[in-house]
This record gives structure tokens, C-alpha cells and sequence, in this order.
């Protein structure tokens, strides 16, 4: 996505809509939603937008449903796959819902608007539908779907319960034969539990036995017959599922082209009415769309504020002025100004409603932005740097067709350069004739554009009695920062504000004092912070470092080991020792020193000879000699 729309929230527009719709297709759509270049094209969009929202209005929702299974049905069903009883019942579900939709839409004609006209390119399949209904139920082939079904399915119960009650009366009068009183199944098949004693006075086929052995599931031959007709009956019940079950996919193959008829123009409506029902849940309007570089706000408002709670935006801006430059108080609005008209103008261009009682967007050809500090670490691109690399961006693309949204412009750098380098963007932007709004703190910039044509001043209202925002705009005067007051109100220190009253305006500081009221012998007051806890520095143990060289002999106690001392006792009093086998860190209380090295080596002895193995004595050696990139030392602790 242009990353113009995400700095404008169009990103959340966009979810908005996707959580509306119901077919993934009309999502992905949405998803890809962007500013039309046709005008006709707009135009369009728009009045079916405006239809989509008459119809909610007056009949509610449209029983629109999720598709996303049926195209992987239809493509098993072309390739003469096998599909289900829960696939089928789907598909009855389906058309089903288009012949509510058929019926929905055949009421909203009486509104004599076009939208409702999709109900003719729908079709519910009636003769298909009512088929799919009647053989196909509770996920099942219904018995009632073929007379040699219901036949079937019959004998199968009759002959079930003939099986049962041969092995019931088995059961009953051999009572003493058997562990249990009632007849089990084992491996899909009627058994008797017969004790293993009993086994050679009942007739039949051992299918099991229990964990002890003490029983065995004994299948009688008079009921193995009548199973093997059972099984018989059930392969003719499952050829008959399947010829029915293939009999209708080929009768959903041979309407493929409806199917996908109805599913392209359900997710054409769920598209429609997901624009429609945006509209309806933030109480949009149908804008007016123009290509004379014009725009026009009436009581607008940004689509993620409470609309109980903000102030309604009133803005105009072409006509030949072409450039707006906002000014006023941090925390005024100004920022949330500029991000609602630019907002408001991509979702007119898209096709959408905007909340607003009503408004005239010019059609751009592109959104370029800068809102935000744009701070990037990994970039090396410090808050000015950042700005000033978007802006030069935004210069090289910016034309008569495009909408140039800047905020605190020229900030973040020296103020009386970042007032210059802010009035020469302003320039080439009006150079460009661009549609153009900006926001500053400069007098300066102020000043710019009161004498330069094409450029009109704004401003946040104010209240300076309460020193409160007002968040209203109001284009065609100049506002002032009010950082004096504000910070007054917020509690700066008087001292504080007197400094800064007299750094910002020298002589003039004792009218500003007079203005706001203070005092100059009330200081800044400092209160009480916590104190840090800091640790003592461990000091090492007196000597210790001297007690032990490297290369004297040693005894560990109290295994009374000899060994090589490798490293001096550190400041936590462990040294460490090679001992035979290894080399080991071990405290110095727990060694006592054997033999000094000076009486067992010479002067200058190497002792890596003892410490390091061959092959890194020669790496050492070598690399001694020349660097060698190949060469690896291993450093053993």
C-alpha cells in the first residue's frame, strides 16, 4: 500500500471494509481498493455505493453468505471427483441463500434504483436445489433418495435384528456357558462371550478374546451366515449412495457456468454493500467529485474520532488558492485537520462515502505526505534528516494533480534555517500548482503566505481565556503558538517563563510578563527523588595474588593431588591448576604449594610447553612469524 495511505489511516478504512464482507474474493478486493483516475469510472463506483446505502437504509441487510468452498467443489466435480453428502448439502445451502437473495433483491426494485437489477443475472437452480434437498440430509443420502435405497436399508434392519435375536436366544438357554448375560460386538461382528471351558459346546467362530484369556468372543455359524448377507446388502446400499451422490455432481457439473455466475455477482454485491454498510456505520455521504482542483468540507469529521465529541471540520481550499498553511498551538488540531481532509479525499477518489454533511473532493492523481518525525536508527536518519528526505521526494513527484499534505514544516533543526528551508518548500510547491496544505509554527512562513498569491493563512481557534483548544479551523487568519500560556497553564515555574518571555522577545519581554500574569520571585520548586543504593567495591584478599606464581608445583587438598599452576588467584580468590588430566579452577584455600617454579624451571622458561597442546604451540609459533588467516588458536581453560 502507498505509504502516503497508511500515514492517513486509509490502511484502517480498508479493515473496516474487509470486516463487512463475507467472500474472501470481495475481501482481497477491498484489500486492493484504490483511487480511481476515470472520473466516469468514480462515478460509477460512487452511485453504487449511494444504492448500496438507500437499500440498507430502507430493507436492512441483504442475505448475502460465504462462498469460499464452492469453487473447490465445482473443480473436484469437473475432474469427476467423488464428493460428499456434507459437500452436496453445502451446495443446497448455497442456492438456497441465492433465492433469498433473488427474493430480497426483487423487493428493493420498488426503490427504481439499478442495484437491485443483479437479481436477474442469479440463478437458484430450483429443480437442482430441491433434488439436492430431498436426497441429501443431515449429511446423509437420505433412505428416501431411490426406492431400491429405502429397499435396501430395510433388509439390512430386518436382517440386523434377526442376527440379534438368534444370538439372544443362544445366549438364553445356554446361560451357563457364558461370563456376561448380554451379546457384544467384536471387529464389527455379533459375538457371544463364552467361557473357555464352553468353547466346543457353542457353535461358531472365535473373533476375540479378553486380556486374561478367560473368555472368548465367539461369533455363533448361525449368525455368521446371516452377516455374510448383511455385508451383501451393505455393498448394494453403498453402490446405490454412490450412484446417487454421482448423479447429482453431474447435474452440478452440467450447471458449472451458473455456479460461477452466481458467485461472481454475490461477491460483486458483498464488494458493494461492504461500501454501503461503512457508509451506514460512520454516517457517511455521497461526495461531490470535481476536477477543477477544488475542495470543499462542510461539518466533516475524521472517521475514527467519537462523533459526539469532535469539533466538525469546515475547509475550502482552490479557486485559486492553492496552498494552505495552518498555524496555532501544539495539541490544537492542526495535525488532525490536515490528516482528515487528505483522509477524506482518498475515500471520495475510492469510491466511498465520507463523514461529513456534505462535500466536493478534487479527483488527484497522486497523495504525497510528511506526518510524523520519520526517525529511522537503522537509516542513520535523524528527525530532520528524515524530513528533509521525504519532502525532496515529495518535490520531484508533486504536479498539478497532486495533494501535498506537510506537517511541521521545517521543524527539527536550527529555527531560523528551518524557517528558510520551510518558506523555499513552500515556494516549490507552489510552483508546482499543487493542491497544498502545511502546517507551521513560524511567524515567518505566516508571513509568506500573506503576501504570496495563491497561498492563504489558518488557523486552530484558540480560547486565550482558559488557554484551552478550541479545534476549529478557521482559514484565512494566522494563529499564534500560545506556548507561553500553555506552558503556564501546564505549570512552568514563573522564573522559567520570565527566562523564556525575555530570550524570545528582548525588549519587548515586560509586555508578555504583564500578559501572563506572573510573578518573578516564584522559583522552580524541586521535588524529592529517590537515591540510588550503590554497592561497595569488592576488594581482593590481601596478597592474594602473590601467593601463588605460575609454574609452582602445588598439592590439592584434600585429595592430595600435584599440579601445575596455570592462572594467579584472581580477585575472588581462585586460581587454576593442570593437573594430569585436565585443568581445573579450585579456591586457594584449598591449595598448598608444593615446589616454587623458579626451582623447577629455568629463567624465561616457555611454559606453554607444559599448558598448550602441539598443535597450538605451532599455530602460536607461526603466527609469530606472519599472519595467517588459516591458523587457529585455542586458548584452553
Amino acid at each position: 500500500m502507498n505509504q502516503a495511505f497508511k500515514i492517513l489511516e486509509f490502511d484502517k478504512i480498508i479493515n473496516k471494509l474487509k470486516e463487512y464482507a463475507f467472500t474472501e474474493n470481495a475481501k482481497r478486493h477491498l484489500e486492493e481498493i484504490k483511487p480511481y483516475l476515470s472520473e466516469s469510472e468514480l462515478e460509477h463506483s460512487l452511485l453504487e455505493t449511494t444504492q448500496a446505502r438507500i437499500i440498507l437504509d430502507t430493507f436492512g441487510n441483504p442475505p448475502l453468505v460465504s462462498l469460499n468452498e464452492i469453487e473447490d467443489i465445482l473443480i473436484a466435480v469437473r475432474q469427476g471427483g467423488f464428493i460428499t453428502p456434507k459437500q452436496l448439502e453445502y451446495i443446497g445451502i448455497t442456492l438456497t441463500a441465492v433465492m433469498r437473495l433473488k427474493d430480497f433483491l426483487k423487493r428493493c426494485k420498488q426503490l427504481n434504483i439499478s442495484l437491485p437489477y443483479y437479481e436477474e443475472q442469479l440463478d437458484s437452480l430450483e429443480q437442482l436445489r430441491y433434488e439436492i434437498g430431498e436426497k441429501i440430509r443431515a449429511e446423509r443420502v437420505d433412505d428416501y433418495a431411490s426406492k431400491l435405497l429405502r429397499s435396501l436399508r430395510q433388509d439390512i434392519e430386518q436382517v440386523d435384528a434377526k442376527m440379534r435375536q438368534k444370538a439372544e436366544s443362544i445366549l438364553k438357554s445356554n446361560k451357563e456357558c457364558f461370563t456376561d448375560s448380554y451379546i457384544t460386538q467384536r471387529s464389527g461382528r455379533i459375538c457371544l462371550p463364552v467361557k473357555k471351558e464352553c468353547k466346543f459346546k457353542i457353535s461358531g467362530s472365535t473373533i476375540d478374546k479378553s486380556s486374561t484369556g478367560a473368555t472368548l468372543f465367539i461369533e455363533p455359524t448361525v449368525v455368521s451366515k446371516l452377516n455374510d448377507e448383511l455385508i451383501n446388502l451393505r455393498l448394494d446400499e453403498e453402490n446405490e449412495e454412490r450412484r446417487i451422490l454421482y448423479s447429482l455432481a453431474s447435474k452440478i457439473h452440467d450447471e458449472e457456468e451458473v455456479f460461477y455466475e452466481n458467485i461472481r455477482v454475490i461477491e460483486k454485491l458483498d464488494f458493494i454493500f461492504a461500501k454501503g454498510k461503512l457508509s451506514f456505520d460512520m454516517k457517511g455521504v455521497t461526495p461531490e467529485i470535481n476536477t477543477r482542483r477544488w475542495i470543499k468540507i462542510i461539518n466533516g469529521r475524521h472517521p475514527f474520532l467519537d462523533p459526539d465529541q469532535c469539533v466538525a471540520l469546515n475547509f475550502e481550499m482552490g479557486d485559486g488558492i492553492n496552498g494552505v498553511i495552518i498555524t496555532g498551538p501544539n495539541t490544537g488540531g492542526k495535525t488532525v485537520a490536515i490528516k482528515t481532509v487528505g483522509l477524506l479525499s482518498i475515500m471520495a477518489q475510492c469510491g466511498l462515502h465520507v463523514p461529513c454533511e456534505a462535500g466536493n473532493f478534487a479527483m488527484n492523481s497522486q497523495y504525497l505526505c510528511d506526518i510524523g518525525d520519520g526517525q529511522n536508527i537503522t537509516e542513520n536518519l535523524s528527525t530532520f534528516s528524515a524530513h528533509i528526505t521525504n519532502i525532496l521526494s515529495i518535490l520531484q513527484k508533486a504536479n498539478h494533480d497532486s495533494l501535498v499534505i506537510v506537517d511541521e514544516l521545517g521543524s527539527g533543526t536550527d529555527p531560523t534555517e528551518g524557517m528558510g528551508i520551510a518558506i523555499a518548500i513552500l515556494e516549490e510547491l507552489r510552483k508546482s500548482e499543487c493542491l497544498y496544505l502545511a502546517t507551521t509554527h513560524y511567524p515567518e512562513v505566516k508571513a509568506y503566505a500573506e503576501k504570496t498569491q495563491h497561498v492563504m493563512n489558518a488557523r486552530m481557534a484558540f480560547d486565550r481565556e482558559s488557554l484551552k483548544p478550541l479545534y476549529r479551523l478557521e482559514v484565512g487568519k494566522a494563529g499564534e503558538s500560545c506556548a507561553l500560556q500553555i506552558a503556564k497553564r501546564l505549570g512552568m515555574p514563573s522564573q522559567m517563563l520570565i527566562t523564556a518571555s525575555k530570550a524570545a522577545y528582548g525588549e519587548e519581554q515586560s509586555q508578555w510578563i504583564t500578559e501572563l500574569n506572573i510573578k518573578e520571585d516564584i522559583s522552580f520548586k524541586q521535588s524529592v527523588a529517590p537515591k540510588l543504593q550503590r554497592k561497595k567495591e569488592k576488594q581482593p584478599p590481601n596478597n592474594l595474588t602473590e601467593k601463588f606464581s605460575i609454574g609452582d608445583s602445588v598439592m590439592i587438598l584434600p585429595d592430595n593431588k600435584i599440579g601445575i599452576v596455570c592462572m594467579k588467584v584472581n580477585e575472588k580468590g581462585i586460581l587454576q591448576v593442570q593437573l594430569r588430566e585436565k585443568k581445573i579452577w579450585i579456591n586457594h584455600k584449598r591449595v598448598k604449594l608444593h615446589v616454587r617454579a623458579e626451582e623447577l624451571y629455568p629463567d624465561g622458561y616457555d611454559f606453554s610447553i607444559v599448558f598448550d597442546s602441539v598443535a597450538t604451540r605451532k599455530a602460536r609459533h607461526q603466527m609469530e612469524r606472519k599472519y595467517d588467516e588459516t591458523l587457529e588458536i585455542k586458548i584452553e581453560e
